[in-house]
């Protein structure tokens, strides 16, 4: 009898590690994935490739760029100011602000919250940078005409890699912004 309350004991605290062990995991991934998520959103914010023109010219949300040849060197001027860009400007913006806040108050609640609460705040704001993400990104393909420079031909063109890249960080961001609403503080 004695030898099967101990067996019992024993059960009960290797099943305690291994629950430790996936929130450990869990808890890397989340923040793996919300490290990743903000790099690639920085990325697609400040990078110049949203639309490219043969290799040689490209605009972003910032600057217009052609490639000169002659000196090896990208020229970039200004993009024009629509109104379109402007809001495509601000939500890109806020979606990196809404991820930053989000993983700075997930850190703060990592170590003060309470055992058994919940990231409620920090998925909030993960959810809410994915839809800013989502509405500029929408509004940049619907509205391109408008956006990009009158004197160049669109069909002669393509989405550039931040484009893209934004367009991938809006799953991320609404994935890890419900997994931060279930994830529930251990210990």
């Amino acid at each position: 009898m004695g030898c099967m309350s101990h067996s019992l004991r024993v059960r009960g605290t290797g099943s305690n590690r291994v629950t430790h062990l996936k929130m450990a995991y869990l808890l890397m991934f989340v923040t793996l994935l919300h490290l990743i998520t903000l790099a690639m959103l920085f990325i697609a914010t400040m990078e110049k490739s949203w639309w490219v023109w043969d290799g040689m010219e490209n605009s972003d949300l910032w600057y217009n760029c052609r490639f000169d040849n002659s000196t090896g060197t990208w020229l970039c001027s200004s993009s024009k100011e629509t109104e379109w860009l402007q809001a495509v400007q601000v939500l890109m913006v806020l979606s990196v602000v809404f991820s930053s806040i989000s993983f700075l108050v997930f850190l703060g609640q990592l170590f003060t919250m309470s055992k058994g609460g919940l990231f409620y705040f920090t998925g909030l704001c993960q959810v809410f940078a994915g839809l800013t993400v989502f509405s500029a990104a929408l509004i940049y393909t619907l509205h391109k005409k408008e956006i990009l420079p009158t004197s160049k031909e669109l069909t002669s063109g393509h989405f550039g890699y931040c484009f893209i890249l934004a367009w991938v960080c809006v799953p991320l961001l609404l994935c890890s912004g419900i997994i931060y609403i279930h994830l529930r503080k251990k210990e």
